[in-house]
Parts: C-alpha cells; sequence; structure tokens
C-alpha cells in the first residue's frame, strides 16, 4: 500500500493508474473505489474497503479528520488520532493507497484561527436542518465541502459510506446528485460489536461503565421497530426511552420514526418505502449515533 501527503501526489499516482488500465484493457475504464474517513479505524471502516475492494480496480482511503464538520472546537480537540495503527489496518485490508493530507493541504493556509476561511456554505432543501444538523449546525455544510474537494482531486468512480451515520449517507447522495459528480454512492451496513453497539471511533472514549450501558442505544431501535408496527411512532419512541434510556447518565437528544429519503418524521412505516429509526445520545459526555433501518414491505 502507497501511502501519499498531498494532491499533487496522489493525483499522479491514479493518473498513472488509469493510463495503465486502458492501455491494458484498451476501451474499459478503472474502476476507482473511494472511502472517506477520519482516522481511528475499526473493523467498521474495513468493511468499507471491503466492499470497494470487491467491485474496483483501485481502492484509496483518506484518513483527514476535518475541521470544517466540527462545531464543538473540544470535539475537534478529543477526536482521537492513531495513524500508524490506521495506516497497519489499510495495509492489511488490502487497500492500495492511503491519502493523509494536512488541513493545509486539503484547504490551503488557515491562519490564526485553525479552521479555514472564505468557504462555501452549502443547504440541502431541509434535510440538513434536522436531527444532526439542528443538533450540530454547520456539520453537513463542512462533510459537503470536504467531500467534494475529495472528489475533484480523486475523480473516483465510486464512493464507499457506512449506513451507520445514515443521515451523512442522504446529504451525500443529494449533493452527488446536485454537482452532477459522475459516482456511484455506494451503502455499506453498518458494523456491531457481540453486544450491538454500532462500531464508532468514539467508542473509545467511553469509560467501562459506559460502556456497558452503550448497548441500550441500539435495544431502543429494536424496542421502536417492533412497536411503530402497532402503536403510533410518538408512543413507540417515548415507550423505548422509558424502557431502555430512563438512567440518568444517559441523556437523549432525540429518538425518532423517519422517511428514509427526506427523514421527515412519520408516524407509521411506510409499506412500500419503509423507514429508518435515528437516535442520538450523550453518555459519558461522548455523542452516539445509530439507525435501524426498516424494509419496505
Amino acid at each position: 500500500m502507497q501511502v501519499v501527503r498531498t494532491k499533487a501526489d496522489l493525483q499522479h499516482l491514479l493518473d498513472a493508474h488509469r493510463k495503465a488500465y486502458f492501455a491494458q484493457h484498451g476501451h474499459l475504464s478503472s474502476h476507482i473505489g473511494f472511502v472517506p474517513t477520519m482516522g481511528a479505524l475499526h473493523a467498521g471502516h474495513l468493511s468499507l474497503v471491503s466492499a470497494a475492494k470487491a467491485t474496483c480496480d483501485m481502492v484509496v482511503a483518506s484518513v483527514f479528520v476535518n475541521p470544517t464538520q466540527f462545531n464543538d472546537v473540544t470535539d475537534f480537540d478529543k477526536y482521537p488520532s492513531t495513524p500508524e495503527q490506521d495506516i497497519n489496518l489499510l495495509a492489511g485490508a488490502g487497500c492500495d493507497v492511503a491519502f493523509m493530507p494536512s488541513a493545509d493541504e486539503i484547504y490551503g493556509k488557515q491562519g490564526g484561527s485553525g479552521k479555514p476561511g472564505a468557504l462555501i456554505e452549502f443547504r440541502f432543501a431541509g434535510l440538513d436542518d434536522r436531527w444532526e444538523g439542528s443538533s450540530r449546525p454547520g456539520h453537513f455544510s463542512g462533510v459537503a465541502l470536504v467531500l467534494s474537494k475529495l472528489f475533484h482531486i480523486l475523480r473516483p468512480t465510486h464512493v464507499y459510506m457506512g449506513q451507520k451515520d445514515y443521515q451523512q449517507l442522504a446529504v451525500v447522495r443529494q449533493l452527488v446528485t446536485l454537482l452532477d459528480f459522475d459516482l456511484a454512492v455506494v451503502g455499506v451496513p453498518t458494523m456491531r460489536e457481540p453486544d450491538g453497539l454500532a462500531m464508532s471511533s468514539r467508542n473509545v472514549r467511553l469509560s467501562a461503565k459506559a460502556r456497558a450501558k452503550a448497548p441500550a442505544l441500539y435495544q431502543a431501535l429494536q424496542s421502536v421497530a417492533e412497536l411503530a408496527t402497532r402503536v403510533s411512532a410518538d408512543q413507540a419512541c417515548q415507550e423505548a426511552i422509558t424502557k431502555h434510556l430512563a438512567d440518568p447518565d444517559f441523556q437523549v437528544d432525540y429518538l425518532a420514526l423517519v422517511h428514509p429519503q427526506d427523514l421527515a418524521p412519520i408516524q407509521q412505516p411506510d409499506p412500500s418505502a419503509g423507514a429508518v429509526v435515528l437516535i442520538a445520545v450523550w453518555l459519558d459526555g461522548v455523542r452516539l449515533i445509530d439507525n435501524l433501518i426498516i424494509a419496505p414491505k
């Protein structure tokens, strides 16, 4: 696996790959799979690499903690960083290229503020205003900005993203459509620990006590999915909170049943489209999110 840290080196490497592939296969174009990450990798990230390898000729993973998607500087400062471990994990998973740029490489010189200036603001017709968007103003604009830059730098044919960040996946699909990126967005199912907790880089920040309680998030999601077939979503969510999240260590930001496309709240799953149960909870000073997809009938 090659590790590159500049846009120029990455583009040179990918252009050489495209030319060599075309020379070997004639009219066929190479499929380049992209796995964007913020590092502190775990099995969930590696499942994205595996999905990309199953379809693509070359797989590139980025490791970049993007400052523009953090509305809380403390959260940015505490985000775990394990670059050497990340390189070893990606290499072991068969990734071809690890792109590990600095913030200055992506955004240019940032000055004393620590954040890029003169940025473009992205809006997504309400999709970015609710749930995570409401709790983390500017978050999805920052995600869209960095991904737009990375898509232009890499020119991938496929991007692989985990379904755990369901709203982010929906925003990226809309970004690709609105800006006409010639790119397939592939959602990969959430990887879970044996007790049901969704794998996340933030899990390492949980104390042992909090980690033991964290599976309650998935239990609450399962409870809403089961109850919503018989009662209203509001009632299902309240019952799930009372049963699984009543412990004072849990601070529930939201628990909701939503439509899978626009994420608008609904009271019953749509038989033709299904539904998604979304949750965000603070536990031990760590914000955890998860979801459960209810398939259409």
